[in-house]
């Protein structure tokens, strides 16, 4: 008979029933009435363990996972580009935010009611994208999304450097974020999806693919700034490359995502498939999921729209250190992103998030605080990497019913929005009282709400599955 142990199967032997038994060893495990042996407790068979095996070998190694077929890795990479094209289209813009301003003459208060133009669009985008999505599928959709996103980047360099306009800045900032927004949920709805295909951990990662494309963004940004080139040529160039890389990649998305049947959805009158999407509004945990996506979004957008500033403000330096300082908090950001997968598989959800929301609160004061500058570098980098996990851990929890993805990311993408729509106005208002460097001290608020959320986004299924 086989002896199987939880790492080696050795073959079966034939044991004549006329030989005299021989002597049991002491050492050797008790057999059943049958004569296999007794498996220890908790021994969990697999189809290698009770597939017989053929005579003649002695030993055959652990079967290896099933390879991952090529057109699900040409999926994964697909989306991997488009995370990160969306993070370069938003550092292509931040990272020239203060030039933007000197062109327009804003002061701080100002500026914040013209970056509120980007956050009333991508509130809006996030509401109509379940809806693109229904009607013009992933690859179009997507699409469409980055046609919108590229007009409103290159209409703010118009708007800024050629035609300078605070309106028009205004009008295309809202027309970049609603491209930006309705790309988001679309992008996390096929991760998510790709990621249930796997069967991995990867929704960290392909947010690390989006810090990656902000990284690039603010590193073209500051030398953009340094080399002296004006703002509507840096933006208007990448504006057309965005959309021509997108193009090519859409291609290897599957034609549809499987949150629901098309041809059922196309049956469905629009007013109920608003009514179902209003629904998922009433699930308690959603709303503490987007919490948690509220306070981390609050910290990355902060971030985001005023870091830059607040080194050119705060701390007194030049513009071309201001992007150089968002370029080291998105390049913590793509860190932590990238190293989110391995430590949410050994640790979960709940400790994860709750240890960043620690050490983002750590890395603000010492932003706000610190009068050196290596020392604010320092601060920018832990805020970066306390803030990477929370938007895409949340989006993860949100998807672990399927069938309801695009309507859940979306709510959750909303509550987070908010941030970016009450932040700008609301930093810029206390920026121009208390000082920019104060104002972030509202962001510390919303960190420690997030972190008391943290349960919400325990796993449904696996290791860390609540009993």
């Amino acid at each position: 008979m086989c002896a199987l142990t939880s790492h080696i199967v050795v073959d079966s032997c034939r044991i004549d029933s006329i030989q005299p038994r021989p002597p049991r060893d002491r050492h050797r495990p008790p057999q059943t009435a049958a004569g296999s042996l007794r498996q220890p407790r908790g021994h969990v068979e697999t189809a290698s363990s009770t597939t017989p095996r053929p005579p003649g070998t002695a030993m055959s190694q652990p079967v290896a996972a099933p390879p991952v077929a090529p057109r699900l890795i040409a999926w994964r990479n697909a989306v991997f580009i488009i995370f990160t094209l969306s993070g370069l289209a938003m550092a292509s813009w931040v990272a020239r935010l203060p030039a933007v301003r000197d062109e327009l003459h804003l002061d701080t208060a100002s500026v914040g009611l013209v970056i509120l133009g980007l956050s009333i669009g991508s509130v809006v985008g996030l509401v109509a994208a379940p809806q693109i999505l229904a009607r013009l599928g992933p690859r179009r959709g997507i699409v469409f999304s980055t046609t919108l996103t590229s007009a409103g980047l290159a209409g703010v360099a118009i708007s800024a450097a050629v035609v300078p306009s605070p309106t028009l800045a205004t009008i295309f900032l809202a027309l970049l974020g609603f491209g930006l927004g309705s790309l988001d949920v679309q992008m996390n709805v096929e991760g998510a999806a790709n990621e249930r295909a796997i069967g991995r951990t990867l929704l960290p990662l392909m947010h690390a693919f989006f810090s990656l494309g902000t990284v690039i963004g603010a590193g073209i940004g500051a030398a953009a700034s340094a080399l002296g080139i004006p703002v509507s040529w840096h933006l208007s160039v990448m504006a057309v490359l965005i959309l021509a890389v997108t193009i090519g990649a859409v291609r290897f998305l599957p034609q549809t995502v499987d949150t629901e049947d098309p041809a059922t959805s196309v049956k469905t009158p629009f007013r109920m498939r608003v009514k179902e999407s209003l629904a998922v509004w009433a699930d308690t945990r959603l709303l503490l999921i987007g919490l948690i996506i509220l306070g981390m979004a609050f910290a990355e957008g902060s971030a985001n729209d005023w870091i830059a500033i607040a080194t050119v403000d705060g701390h007194d330096q030049d513009n071309t250190t201001g992007a150089l300082m968002f370029g080291v908090f998105v390049v913590a950001m793509t860190v932590g992103r990238v190293a989110g997968g391995p430590l949410l598989d050994r640790f979960g959800r709940v400790p994860v998030l709750r240890v960043s929301a620690l050490i983002g609160a750590i890395g603000l004061l010492t932003f706000i605080l610190t009068p050196a500058l290596w020392s604010a570098m320092l601060g920018a980098a832990l805020w970066g990497i306390g803030s990477s996990l929370g938007f895409p851990v949340g989006i993860s929890a949100a998807s672990d019913d399927p069938k309801t993805a695009a309507a859940r990311v979306s709510a959750v993408a909303i509550i987070g929005y908010v941030a970016f729509l009450a932040g700008p106005p609301l930093l810029g208002f206390l920026g121009q009282h208390f000082g920019i460097l104060n104002a972030l001290f509202v962001v510390l608020i919303l960190l420690v709400l997030a972190a008391l959320a943290a349960p919400a986004a325990r796993e449904r299924t696996g290791r860390f599955a609540r009993p």
